[in-house]
């Protein structure tokens, strides 16, 4: 009688089968992608065959002309070779068409196509889906609930908060030059505009920029703006398993829990302060402030909005109501640091306008013609937001016959716009809206009556692009105090 004993090899020839049946499924899935990523780079090279094309590598694109902090030397370049569009291949089959020209510009912004998501969703762990990620129907309703906040009888007591914030930062000034002259005034510029959002917009009692937690808080929305813009320009850090996995993705989430922190207790405080009967009579006036709108909000449903709702929508406007107009009145004082013909003109038109009144006020904004066209000439040549991106919804065809197919994603350049050699001979010559506006106009005031501004020649700014326009080295001026 002979006992039948399984053999030991079977277990291990079937688990060898199961590998090589894996194997093969992952190699077919792996030829299909290659050919499917094969099919949508010649889709792609037989759409965009009417518009120059700058030589590139069928795997990394442009990335070889594009180095890190070279993007805008770079740009320059493109700009005198293609005036109004080329295509940016960042690999693979990943493309855009880069836009300078402004008649191609004004056809794309009388279009109402969303925003290029693949890009933006980037954003979407650090200030979840606001008005800045959201489109068509939920972006116009969210547009419509937030609009009385920027009402003119909401704005115009404004005025004397931004102004009492500028001049804390310019007490602060008058006490560090007497160390040294020379001064980087991005970092205090940064701490003022959100003491300023802080105020106006969340009704924050106090000054942030005496309270030195606030540092660690502009210190890492720059660290996030890093980050972001690494992740867009990574091939690797698209997919985001993969980017949780890389060091600057397990950086993102503690950076993005400090940015968090700051917005749950501006909320958590404004709601406190709101108890006892408090929001029943905030919801009785005729105009609330931003965050007021907020709190006081019901969704279609009738429940009010959830924290994740609150803190985003508080995240968006935290961001661009403070880092943007930061970069903007940074660049501004720098060019009229440059141009101390343009400075002192908008000096004398300042003086004169407001002789011996103590401050600014609201009916002043809207008399001062000569500053306001060097705001807008500055914000020309250094705009906050050097670019926006778009996907053709539909086909579109520009001015001089090019025309691109649905699905294509379109870069428009501000930065290139306004740089471009054929619209502007000599760009460096030519020349939110009323919240930030104002802000702009207030800190410039204030600034050219307490200071002359002159550059630093040794520590020439270097602009670099990004979520926002920023100097890789700073913006030093040398302030000299006005009796």
């Amino acid at each position: 009688m002979s006992v039948f004993s399984p053999s030991p090899t079977r277990p291990l020839g079937s688990i060898s089968g199961l590998l090589q049946v894996a194997s093969l499924l992952g190699l077919v899935l792996l030829l299909l992608k290659a050919a499917q990523l094969y099919l949508c780079r010649l889709w792609l090279l037989k759409a965009l065959q009417e518009f120059p094309l700058p030589p590139s590598h069928w795997i990394f694109g442009h990335k070889r002309e594009f180095q890190k902090d070279q993007e805008l030397q770079q740009l320059m370049k493109w700009v005198e070779k293609f005036p109004c569009a080329c295509p940016h291949w960042l690999w693979g089959s990943k493309v855009f068409i880069l836009v300078n020209d402004p008649d191609y510009m004004k056809v794309i912004m009388g279009r109402s196509d969303p925003e290029a998501n693949d890009a933006y969703r980037f954003l979407a762990p650090w200030i979840g889906y606001g008005l800045l990620l959201l489109n068509g129907e939920m972006w116009f309703q969210h547009q419509q609930m937030l609009t009385p906040a920027f009402h003119y009888n909401i704005l115009k007591p404004y005025v004397e908060l931004m102004a009492d914030s500028v001049r804390v930062m310019l007490d602060k000034w008058e006490k560090l030059i007497t160390q040294n002259s020379f001064l980087e005034v991005y970092e205090h510029i940064s701490l003022m505009t959100l003491d300023t959002i802080m105020k106006c917009a969340f009704s924050h009692q106090g000054s942030i920029q005496l309270d030195r937690n606030s540092h660690s808080h502009i210190q890492g929305i720059e660290y996030l703006n890093n980050l972001v813009f690494s992740r867009v320009r990574n091939a690797f850090y698209q997919n985001d398993i993969i980017h949780r996995l890389t060091p600057d993705g397990r950086l993102t989430h503690p950076a993005c829990q400090l940015a968090h922190q700051h917005t749950d207790q501006v909320i958590r405080l404004r709601k406190a302060s709101l108890q006892g009967g408090e929001l029943d009579k905030i919801r009785k006036k005729r105009h609330l402030d931003f965050l007021d709108i907020l709190l006081c909000a019901k969704m279609e449903n009738g429940s009010s909005l959830s924290n994740e709702d609150l803190r985003a929508k508080v995240d968006v406007f935290m961001f661009e109501g403070h880092d943007t107009t930061a970069s903007g009145i940074s660049w501004i004082l720098y060019a009229l640091a440059v141009h101390s013909k343009h400075q002192q003109r908008c000096r004398d038109e300042i003086q004169s306008l407001l002789g011996d009144a103590a401050s600014i006020i609201w009916n002043h904004l809207d008399q001062m013609p000569y500053t306001t066209m060097c705001i807008k000439e500055a914000l020309g040549l250094y705009p906050p937001v050097p670019s926006i991106s778009r996907m053709l919804s539909k086909p579109i065809t520009f001015p001089d016959g090019c025309s691109l197919p649905k699905g294509i994603r379109v870069f428009l350049s501000i930065y290139a716009l306004h740089h471009n050699p054929t619209v502007w001979p000599n760009p460096e010559n030519c020349t939110g809206k009323h919240f930030a506006t104002n802000k702009l106009k207030v800190a410039v005031a204030l600034a050219l009556l307490c200071f002359e501004l002159s550059p630093e020649p040794t520590k020439v700014p270097y602009p670099v692009a990004g979520v926002l326009l920023k100097s890789r080295n700073g913006i030093h001026l040398l302030l000299k105090k006005l009796l």
